[in-house]
């Protein structure tokens, strides 16, 4: 929660505050994954919005248009296919070291989470840059690097010039 906290600060009071664990029960059940709970928290908290106009994240409620569950099915698919796999330091999926799609930029940058090696290893998190083979591993969970992005730090997706008045959101429509 100290996360989210922080969080808070930077990008204001949440409005979506979804209480209901179904959603991510589900998906993590398909998935055969259970999501780091930085993750859920920010996700629950703010629900599908795109983060000074670039960062859009997405929830996993059925109902909603912007449906977690539907992207990281489709950016499965998407990665796996055999001309894609090159441009990632390990496979996509659910097992330990392989990557999950979980956000994507409007600037072309695909966010996954590293699925640790084992229990006690942390959750990590890869940014590949959709129009180039580069991607990068940071070595922080998706919370700090989430509030590394709305600080303005360098990883990788570059907010300065698109919130030049600090960190903004807005419900993804």
């Amino acid at each position: 929660m100290a996360v989210l906290s922080e969080v808070r600060a930077l990008l204001g009071k949440p409005r979506f505050n979804w209480s209901d664990p179904a959603p991510w029960i589900g998906l993590e059940r398909e998935l055969r994954i259970e999501f780091p709970s930085d993750f859920r928290e920010i996700v629950d908290a703010y629900g599908p919005i795109s983060v000074n106009g670039q960062l859009c994240l997405k929830h996993p409620a059925g109902h909603l248009l912007h449906s977690l569950g539907v992207m990281v099915r489709r950016d499965l698919e998407l990665w796996r296919e055999e001309d894609m796999a090159e441009f990632l330091p390990a496979p996509v999926g659910s097992g330990p070291g392989e990557l999950m799609p979980v956000a994507t930029a409007t600037t072309g940058e695909a966010v996954f989470l590293r699925v640790p090696d084992d229990a006690s290893s942390p959750w990590r998190v890869v940014v590949q840059e959709f129009d180039s083979p580069a991607w990068t591993l940071y070595e922080m969970t998706f919370g700090e690097w989430l509030l590394d992005y709305l600080r303005g730090r360098d990883v990788t997706l570059c907010s300065r010039n698109l919130a030049p008045d600090g960190p903004s959101w807005e419900f993804l429509p």
